[in-house]
């Protein structure tokens, strides 16, 4: 890993966010906030992040050669850990604080980051839970989905179906084809209300729970929809017993295989406040 550059803006100031975000998080389990690094800011951290993606990214398939999860977007995870400039940004506390307030918590801590990179002609991403993944024992968690460039709907907007975190967990399916169509009856039953924003700037973000239900539909433009992801929990919360093989796997990847039980406190988890 490289060292740090010294011309990166720190991102270690607090930005106090409005209560109606606060609100809405808490009612609908996503909220947008705007604003949360300046243009500046963004334009330069954006090929920092974006040159690590693409040094790292493992895809090297043809897109119409991929299955429905691998159409939906470039995927390469804990960009922290292997380049000391990305983990500046993932690691930054001001993005952290958000994270906090909104869950009522008063530290978190890191459990990974992914550059999630839709490309033109990218598929749709399927109906999901992102938690499905995590052998976790508490549901506050937060998502941030970080545009780093504008971006509208044309481009695979993430869309939400409203409180749909109160149940927990709904299926036991990983993204598919499969969990596309039975998350997709289950949001119509429960007649959820579905909220997309029309448009966002590189710099404002998104956060969803874990449980939250969400999607986005495919990239129909001709420029790379490039987003930065960085999931928090909540500092205390523990390990479960795996509820299924993608959480085994999360357990010795992200968790370094520590005891079930267990706090959630390893070096590839730390605390960021």
């Amino acid at each position: 890993m490289i060292s740090a550059s010294t011309y990166l803006p720190e991102l270690d100031d607090f930005k106090k966010i409005p209560a109606e975000n606060i609100q809405e998080f808490h009612e609908k389990g996503h909220t947008l906030i705007k604003n949360i690094l300046s243009e500046e800011e963004i334009n330069t951290y954006r090929p920092v992040i974006v040159g690590a993606a693409e040094r790292y990214n493992t895809e090297k398939r043809k897109l119409e050669e991929r299955d429905t999860y691998g159409k939906a977007f470039l995927q390469v995870m804990n960009l922290w850990q292997v380049d000391a400039d990305s983990k500046k940004f993932v690691t930054a506390r001001r993005m952290a604080k958000i994270a906090a307030d909104l869950m009522g918590v008063d530290n978190v801590r890191l459990y990974h980051d992914q550059a999630l990179f839709k490309e033109p002609g990218g598929g749709p991403t399927p109906w999901h839970q992102d938690q499905y993944y995590w052998p976790i024992d508490t549901h506050n968690t937060v998502t941030m989905w970080m545009p780093l460039v504008d971006i509208d709907v044309d481009m695979g907007m993430l869309t939400f179906a409203s409180g749909s975190y109160v149940n927990g967990a709904v299926f036991n399916h990983e993204i598919s084809d499969e969990s596309e169509t039975l998350f997709d009856d289950y949001v119509k039953q429960k007649q959820f209300e579905i909220s997309r924003a029309k448009t966002m700037k590189a710099g404002d973000a998104t956060w969803h729970r874990g449980f939250t239900i969400h999607n986005a539909p495919g990239n129909h433009s001709d420029q790379m929809r490039q987003v930065m992801t960085i999931i928090y929990i909540a500092d205390g919360a523990r390990i479960t017993p795996y509820k299924n093989e993608w959480q085994k796997n999360d357990h010795e990847k992200w968790l370094m295989g520590k005891p079930i039980g267990g706090l959630i406190d390893s070096e590839m988890n730390p605390k960021l406040l």
